[in-house]
C-alpha cells in the first residue's frame, strides 16, 4: 500500500492514482457539481464569474477544463493552450490534431498483438489446471 499525504488538507491516505484523501475527493466533486450547474444555467460565463458566483478558486475550474470534464463555449477564449503546439483549445491537454498525431506516433511504435507474442500450442485437455491437482476420494 502506498501511503501519501494529500496536496489538500496534508492528511495520510492511501494513494488510489489521485493526490486527495477520499474526503478532500468528495468535497472536490461538491465543488465540481456546483460550478457544473452554474454553467448549466449561466452558459458562456467567464472563469472569474463562475469561480465568484460558485466560490470555487480559478485554480479548480482550470484543472477540471484540463480533465475535459468541462468545456469552454467559445473558441476565442485563450484560456487553455495544447501543451504540444500551444494552439487555444476548448478543454483537455492537446488538440485534435495533435492527438491524432500522437496516436498514429504511437501506434507506429507498438507491435501488434499477434508480433509481440510467439504462437502458443494449441491446448488439448478439457481439466482445468486445478482439476488435475484435486485428490481423489
Amino acid at each position: 500500500m502506498d501511503l501519501r499525504n494529500c496536496v489538500k488538507c496534508g492528511r495520510a491516505f492511501a494513494y488510489k492514482g489521485i493526490d486527495i484523501c477520499n474526503r478532500c475527493a468528495h468535497d472536490d466533486e461538491a465543488d465540481f457539481k456546483k460550478v457544473k450547474e452554474y454553467l448549466y444555467d449561466h452558459p458562456g460565463a467567464t472563469l472569474q464569474e463562475v469561480s465568484e458566483e460558485t466560490e470555487v478558486s480559478e485554480k479548480q475550474i482550470l484543472r477540471y477544463l484540463r480533465e475535459s470534464r468541462i468545456e469552454i463555449r467559445e473558441e476565442s477564449n485563450c484560456l487553455l493552450h495544447c501543451e504540444r503546439c500551444e494552439k487555444s483549445i476548448r478543454s483537455g491537454r492537446f488538440c485534435n490534431e495533435c492527438v491524432a498525431e500522437m496516436r498514429k506516433e504511437f501506434s507506429s511504435v507498438l507491435k501488434p498483438q499477434s508480433e509481440a507474442t510467439p504462437k502458443e500450442k494449441p491446448r488439448t485437455g478439457t481439466k482445468m489446471h486445478i482439476a488435475g491437482m484435486r485428490k481423489k476420494l
